[in-house]
């Protein structure tokens, strides 16, 4: 049956879906499953689970298939994208509530990107930071001791919603995209996006 579908648009594959054909939604599930595998393993840095990381993303696209409206979104794809970051993201924000996690046991600095589904060479997430304040690397002498003396950085000097801004910056996220999961405008995003930049450039040539 799945190949009778193959040749259809996913507004088509909606449109029908909604008019009766419940098999459809397995049909969709399956087509975007590596979407959701993708996204998991970009969120897996701010320390969740994978699989957990994977049934909340279901549940996203779940929810896309349930939500989308031709008329007023862009594309399937497109919005079912952010579906699944923004559940992705709030199951993490979730989590991170009921356990009362200290920053340095979910963000780890020397996190390596590649395992979160970067492309594939090996960036520890301090270089990331480095770059992300415009730093050179002969300015910036960071070890392993450090690691504790930047986190405090971030805890003390970034606004709550910086902080987001930040986790999902690291996940390798535009702040375009940034904005669409949190529910902002890109501008006000941008512009966090650059206070916190710079208070992390501030803090560092002050340490």
């Amino acid at each position: 049956m799945s190949d009778a579908y193959e040749g259809l648009t996913d507004e088509e594959l909606i449109d029908r879906q909604r008019s009766g054909e419940r098999q459809i939604m397995d049909y969709i599930m399956d087509k975007y499953k590596h979407l959701v595998r993708k996204k998991a393993k970009s969120m897996y840095i701010l320390g969740a689970d994978n699989d957990d990381l994977i049934q909340e993303g279901m549940i996203g696209l779940f929810k896309a298939v349930r939500d989308f409206d031709p008329g007023r979104d862009a594309s399937f794809y497109t919005f079912a994208d952010l579906c699944i970051s923004r559940q992705m993201y709030n199951a993490v924000q979730a989590s991170r509530r009921e356990k009362h996690t200290p920053l340095n046991t979910y963000v780890s600095l020397y996190a390596d990107m590649a395992e979160a589904g970067g492309d594939g060479n090996s960036t520890e997430l301090v270089n990331v930071i480095a770059s992300a304040v415009e730093t050179n690397p002969e300015q910036l002498m960071i070890d392993r001791e450090n690691v504790a003396d930047i986190e405090a950085i971030i805890e003390k000097e970034l606004s709550g919603f910086e902080k987001q801004v930040l986790d999902l910056y690291m996940t390798g996220m535009s702040y375009s995209q940034i904005a669409r999961v949190l529910s902002r405008d890109a501008k006000s995003t941008d512009n966090a996006l650059q206070r916190l930049k710079a208070k992390l450039r501030r803090a560092v040539d002050q340490k």
